[in-house]
C-alpha cells in the first residue's frame, strides 16, 4: 500500500525531470500507470468490508505519526475513483494538451496530486492524513495555475490555495484536539474513544475546526467561491480535481469521522443546514450561467452540498444514499467535464448560447452527453435514478422537518437536471451553425473516456447487483457504525412516494428546461448582485486586511536595520522587564564573583574595551578589528572552561567574519553620521537597559538549581548509541540530526535566493549591453 502511494510521487519526479525529452506520442502511455493502480486496488474488493485491512508503517513514532493505511469500503471507493478517473484523464490529457511546451510539468503535478489524494483517503493516522491533505492543496495550486502566463489563472490558483490551505490549518487544530482527548491519532483507535470525544468540553471546538477544514475543501457556502474561479484551469484538471476527487476530500473527511464525532445534535444540525443551503444556493446560481464549465462548477457545488446534507441526516438510509451518490456524481460529472473540453477544443467556445447541432460532427460525444445528462437527471434506468431515489428515501425518513428537507431536495434536483441538460444535450441538438461546419471528430483519446464513464452510469443502473453487496454495502459499513448489511439495490421499488417524487422531478425539470433558456441577460442580472455575494464580502475583508497590513508594515518596517533592532529590543525589554518587576524576586549573591581569576578578568576587560571601540570608532577598519578582538577573547574563555572544539569553531567563524568585513569595506560609501544627539541618547538608553536586563536574567538563571538530566543523557549515550566521543557533534549529527538538517535547508534556500538575485543582475546587465 505504501508503495502504491509513494509510486505517484516517484512518477511525478520522473515526469517532471525526464518528461522534457519524451516525444508527444509517448505521453499516451502514461495512462498505464494509474491503470495499474486501478487494477491493484480492485484486488481489495473481497477484503474491504467491515474494519477493512490495516497496513502499518512507522514514520515518526515518537510523536504518534505513522504511515498507517487502511483499506475499507470508503477508502476503496475513493481509491478506485482516483486511479480509474485518473487513468482516463491521463489518456485524455495526452491529446488535449498535445504539443504543449510544459506537458512534462503538467503530468508531474497531476501525478503528485493523485498520490496525495491516495495518501489522504487511505491514511488511518490523522496527522499523516493532514500532510497529504495539504499536499493536495499545493499540487492543485500548480494545476489550477498551470497557464501561468494568464493573470486570471494565477489569481484563481492563489484564491484556491488561500481558502483550502487556510481551512487545512483550522483542520490541523481539530486533529490535535482529537489526538489530545482521544490519546491517539489513529482513526481505528479513536473509534473506541467516541464517548470521551463527544462528552468532552472541547467537542464543540473540535467539530468547528473540522467543519471549517472540510467546508473549505468541499466548497461549502460561504467558502464555495474558489471552485468557480478554479475553472480557469485546463479542462482535464477541472475534471479530475473539481468533480471527482479533490472537492470530495472534505466529504470524505466528514464521512470518515462520522462514526467518531457524529450522531450529535451540533454535528447533524450544522451539516444539514450548511449542506441544504449550499445545494439550493449553488443549484439556483447555475441557472444564471452560460459558460459550460461555470454551469458544471455550480452544479458540482450543489452536489457536494447534497453529500454534506446526507451526512448530516446521519441515518441508515442517508448514508446508503451517500455511498451511492458519490459514485453516481463522479461518473456523470467527469463525463460532462470531459465532453465540455472536447467542445471547447473543437469549437473554441464554451458559451451554450452559441452552441447547437454538434451531434452531426461529434456523434460519440453527443451520445456521451445524452447518457451523462440522463444520469444527472435521475432518469431510469440510469445509475443516477437509483441515487436520486435513495436521496428522497433518506429525506422522507427524517423524523422532523421531513417535508422541508424533501422539498429542498426536489428543487435542487430540478435545477441540476436543467444544468445537466444544458451542458450535455443542448450543444448537440438543433441546427449546426455555419461557423462550426469545419469541426471534426477528434482522436478517440478524447471522446472514449467520457463515453466510457457515461456507459458505466447506464450499466450500473441496469445491473445494480454488480456493485450492491460487493461494493456499496462495504462503503456503508465504513460510514455507518451500526450497519448490518443493506438490501440489494434495484431499479424498481413499486409505486410509492419516492417514485412519485422522482416523476415530479423529471417532468418538472424537463418542463423547466423547455421554458427557461440560458441567457446573457440573466447572467448580467446576477452580476448586479455581486456586491452581496460571499466572495465579494470576503474579498473586501481581505483587501481591507491587506491595506491595514501595508500601513502597519510601513510604520514598523521602513528599511532601517537599526530601527528593526530597536523594535525587537524594546519588545524584549517590555516583556522581560514586566516579568522581573512583577513576578520575580531579584536575588544577588556576591559569592558568584569570588571564583573569577585574574586572567578571566583581564579577558573580560579586554572584551569590554573592544566593544566600546566598536561603538565609538570613526573608522570601519578599527571597528572590524575590535570585533575580531571580542570574538577571539570569547574563544579564550571557551578554552578556559574546557570547550576546545567550541573555541575552534568560534575562532574559525570570527576569522571568516573579519575577512569578509574587510573585503566588503572597499565597496562601502564614505562613513556618514546617521544619528543626531537625541537619537544617540535614545539608542544608548535602550542598549544600556537591555544589557542590564540580560545581566539580571543571567544572574537569576545561574542561581537556579541546574537540572543536568538532559546533558547527562547525552553524555551517557553519545558513545553507546552513536559511537561518537565528541558529545556536541553527536548531538548535532545524530540526536538532533533533523534540526541540523532543517538549518542546512534554511541556509541552502537562503544561498539559492542570493544566487538567484546575483544571476538576475548579471542577466539584466547582459540584456542592457
Amino acid at each position: 500500500m505504501l508503495t502504491a502511494v509513494l509510486s505517484g510521487f516517484v512518477m511525478a519526479l520522473v515526469f517532471g525531470w525526464a518528461g522534457r525529452w519524451m516525444r508527444s506520442t509517448a505521453w499516451t502511455l502514461t495512462g498505464l500507470f494509474p491503470t495499474a493502480l486501478f487494477i491493484y486496488f480492485l484486488t481489495f474488493l473481497p477484503v474491504a468490508g467491515g474494519d477493512g485491512v490495516l497496513f502499518s508503517n512507522s514514520w515518526v513514532p515518537s510523536i504518534g505519526v505513522n504511515l498507517d493505511f487502511r483499506m475499507d469500503g470508503l477508502a476503496l471507493l475513493f481509491s478506485l475513483m482516483i486511479s480509474g478517473i485518473g487513468a482516463l484523464v491521463f489518456f485524455y490529457s495526452s491529446n488535449y494538451l498535445k504539443g504543449h511546451a510544459h506537458l512534462h510539468r503538467f503530468y508531474g503535478y497531476l501525478s503528485m496530486f493523485m498520490a496525495s489524494m491516495l495518501g489522504l483517503v487511505l491514511s488511518d493516522n490523522l496527522l499523516s492524513m493532514f500532510v497529504f491533505w495539504e499536499l493536495t492543496s499545493i499540487s492543485s495550486f500548480f494545476l489550477i495555475g498551470f497557464n501561468n502566463n494568464d493573470p486570471a489563472s494565477r489569481k484563481s490558483s492563489m484564491i484556491a490555495l488561500a481558502i483550502t490551505g487556510g481551512g487545512g490549518l483550522m483542520l490541523m487544530v481539530g486533529i490535535l484536539l482529537m489526538g489530545y482527548l482521544g490519546g491517539s491519532f489513529s482513526i481505528v483507535e479513536l473509534l473506541h474513544q467516541t464517548d470521551v470525544l463527544r462528552s468532552g468540553a472541547l467537542y464543540g471546538w473540535i467539530i468547528f475546526f473540522v467543519f471549517v477544514g472540510a467546508f473549505s475543501k468541499s466548497a461549502q457556502f460561504p467558502l464555495h467561491f474558489w471552485l468557480p474561479a478554479a475553472m480557469k484551469a485546463p479542462t482535464p484538471v477541472s475534471t479530475y480535481l473539481h468533480s471527482a476527487t479533490m472537492v470530495k476530500a472534505g466529504v470524505y473527511l466528514l464521512a470518515r469521522l462520522t462514526p467518531v464525532l457524529g450522531d450529535e445534535v451540533y454535528w447533524n444540525v450544522t451539516l444539514v443546514s450548511v449542506g441544504a443551503l449550499t445545494m439550493v444556493y449553488a443549484a439556483i446560481h447555475a441557472l444564471f450561467r452560460t459558460d459550460m464549465k461555470s454551469i458544471l462548477a455550480y452544479s458540482t457545488i450543489s452536489a457536494l452540498g447534497i453529500m454534506v446534507f446526507l451526512i448530516g441526516i446521519g441515518s441508515r438510509e442517508s448514508l446508503l444514499a451517500l455511498s451511492v451518490f458519490i459514485l453516481v456524481h463522479a461518473l456523470y460529472k467527469a463525463a460532462l467535464f470531459l465532453l465540455t473540453g472536447i467542445v471547447d477544443h473543437e469549437t473554441g467556445t464554451r458559451d451554450v448560447t452559441q452552441l447547437a447541432g454538434l451531434r452531426r460532427v461529434l456523434l460519440p460525444v453527443a451520445l456521451a452527453g445524452l447518457l451523462a445528462a440522463l444520469s444527472n437527471a435521475g432518469f431510469p434506468p440510469t445509475f443516477g435514478f437509483l441515487g436520486k431515489d435513495l436521496i428522497y428515501e433518506a429525506t422522507l425518513n427524517v423524523r422532523d422537518w421531513d417535508w422541508l428537507l424533501t422539498a429542498l431536495a426536489v428543487v435542487t434536483n430540478i435545477c441540476l437536471l436543467w444544468a445537466g441538460w444544458v451542458v450535455g444535450v443542448k450543444p448537440f441538438v438543433g441546427k449546426l451553425p455555419e461557423s462550426f461546419e469545419n469541426v471534426h471528430l477528434p482522436s478517440p483519446l478524447l471522446w472514449v473516456p467520457p463515453l466510457l464513464l457515461a456507459v458505466l452510469g447506464l450499466l450500473f443502473g441496469l445491473f445494480p447487483v454488480l456493485i450492491s453487496e460487493a461494493f456499496v454495502g462495504k462503503i456503508h459499513q465504513s460510514v455507518y457504525a451500526a450497519s448490518l448489511g443493506i438490501p440489494g439495490l434495484k431499479l424498481w421499488h413499486g409505486f410509492n412516494m419516492v417514485l412519485l417524487l422522482s416523476a415530479v422531478t423529471v417532468v418538472s425539470g424537463f418542463v423547466f428546461y423547455v421554458l427557461v433558456k440560458p441567457s446573457k441577460r440573466w447572467e448580467s442580472m446576477l452580476k448586479r448582485l455581486k456586491y452581496f455575494a460571499p466572495e465579494q464580502i470576503i474579498t473586501f475583508l481581505w483587501q481591507s486586511f491587506e491595506r491595514f497590513s501595508s500601513k502597519y508594515t510601513n510604520i514598523l518596517q521602513y528599511g532601517l536595520l537599526r530601527f528593526y533592532l530597536m523594535i525587537i529590543l524594546l519588545f524584549l525589554i517590555t516583556m522581560l522587564g514586566y516579568k522581573f518587576f512583577t513576578g520575580v524576586e531579584l536575588r544577588f549573591d556576591p559569592r558568584l564573583f569570588t571564583g573569577i581569576t585574574i586572567y578571566e578578568g583581564v579577558i573580560v576587560a579586554l572584551m569590554f574595551i573592544s566593544i566600546f571601540l566598536v561603538v565609538f570608532s570613526r573608522s570601519r577598519l578599527h571597528a572590524v578589528v575590535a570585533m575580531g578582538v571580542v570574538g577571539y577573547s570569547l574563544c579564550l574563555l571557551f578554552m578556559d572552561f574546557g570547550a576546545p572544539d567550541l573555541a575552534m569553531t568560534q575562532f574559525t567563524i570570527d576569522t571568516l567574519t573579519v575577512v569578509l568585513f574587510v573585503l566588503v569595506l572597499y565597496n562601502l560609501p564614505k562613513y556618514l553620521n546617521y544619528s543626531n544627539p537625541p537619537a544617540r541618547f535614545r539608542d544608548s538608553l535602550i542598549g544600556a537597559t537591555f544589557g542590564l536586563i540580560i545581566t539580571l536574567l543571567a544572574l537569576e538563571v545561574i542561581q537556579e538549581p541546574l537540572n543536568r538530566e538532559t546533558s547527562k543523557f547525552y553524555a551517557d549515550n553519545a558513545y553507546l548509541l552513536a559511537k561518537g566521543k565528541n558529545v556536541v557533534n553527536v548531538i548535532l549529527v545524530d540526536f538532533r540530526g533533523i534540526d541540523t538538517l532543517g538549518e542546512i535547508i534554511v541556509l541552502t534556500v537562503a544561498a539559492l535566493g542570493v544566487f538567484s538575485l546575483i544571476r538576475l543582475q548579471i542577466v539584466t546587465k547582459k540584456n542592457k549591453s
